[in-house]
């Protein structure tokens, strides 16, 4: 099951099975294996503004 994880300030989601590609997040990359210093590309949030939602 994909994991997918919302920005808890504009509530953009990260879906694991997409990754972010703009943001050379490949496609199935674990939310853990994005790095730490990754931004939100919506609004610039830090990894720590998300939290794991189910679709």
């Amino acid at each position: 099951m994909n994991k997918t994880w919302m920005c808890l300030i504009c509530g953009w989601i990260y879906d694991e099975a997409a990754g972010a590609p703009d943001e050379g997040i490949a496609p199935g990359t674990p939310w853990d294996q994005v790095p730490m210093n990754w931004t939100c590309p919506e609004c610039g949030a830090r990894k720590e503004d998300f939290e794991m939602v189910q679709l």
